[in-house]
């Protein structure tokens, strides 16, 4: 299984790797990687595979079977190939920062409201959130929203950590999502935002919260029942 670099230092732009298998001559998984797999709501990366000044354009990253498999766009690689590797970084940079500010919104939104994220989708220039919530206005909603670009102004640092599968069970705080926590995972990489927000992810994160700039929420939709949905920009 490949290590993936980014649970670790998101702001790895560049490295070396090892191709570690070939399919269909344009399915690569490599020994280690930065690139995200597309998941949790956030899309894959993009970039550079390169070998020997010849560069493979990755298109789509996704996990499968547990592997994280990179799809070229032109067929050369060939297993044990010794390649150097860069990001798309604007696009990873973005998502980075639209990922922060969804877990500080979802931080007010779980302990002012009691909402769980049940869906969440992040773009180039916008995200999506769905969550669930029973005493919904638009007016709280901007209030929440207004609660989190103030937070940001404290410039507060992202860390990582490790939790045990036992330990987080026994903090239920520490997961956000409605669907609770995959089985198959014995440890998880917890994000904490200062003393602000801690929770369970995957995912890449800013190093501070001013990297974020302003949050802009810029529609909210109630679906019925007890679903809601908002959308967001960064300025």
């Amino acid at each position: 299984m490949a290590r993936a670099l980014y649970m670790d230092d998101s702001y790895l732009k560049r490295w070396n790797a090892k191709v570690s298998s070939v399919k269909d001559e344009k399915y690569i998984t490599l020994d280690n990687t930065a690139f995200y797999p597309k998941g949790g709501g956030q899309p894959w990366d993009e970039g550079y595979i390169i070998k020997n000044n010849e560069k493979f354009r990755v298109v789509y990253v996704g996990k499968f079977s547990g592997e994280i498999s990179h799809e070229v766009e032109i067929s050369g690689l060939k297993v044990g190939d010794i390649v150097s590797c860069e990001l798309d970084w604007e696009r990873r940079y973005t998502f980075m920062r639209y990922h922060t500010a969804s877990h500080l919104i979802s931080n007010i939104l779980y302990n002012r409201a009691n909402a769980k994220i049940t869906g969440n989708q992040i773009e180039m220039d916008k995200t999506r959130m769905d969550f669930s919530m029973i005493d919904y206005s638009p007016e709280k909603l901007q209030a929440y929203v207004d609660e989190a670009n103030s937070i940001i102004q404290q410039d507060l640092l992202i860390t990582i950590e490790y939790m045990s599968r036992q330990d987080v069970l026994g903090k239920p705080e520490l997961a956000r999502l409605a669907v609770g926590l995959p089985e198959n995972i014995k440890e998880f990489r917890i994000v904490k935002i200062g003393d602000v927000d801690i929770q369970v992810d995957g995912g890449t994160h800013v190093n501070n919260l001013k990297e974020i700039g302003t949050i802009e929420l810029t529609k909210t939709v109630n679906k019925g029942k007890n679903n809601r949905r908002m959308y967001f920009v960064l300025k």
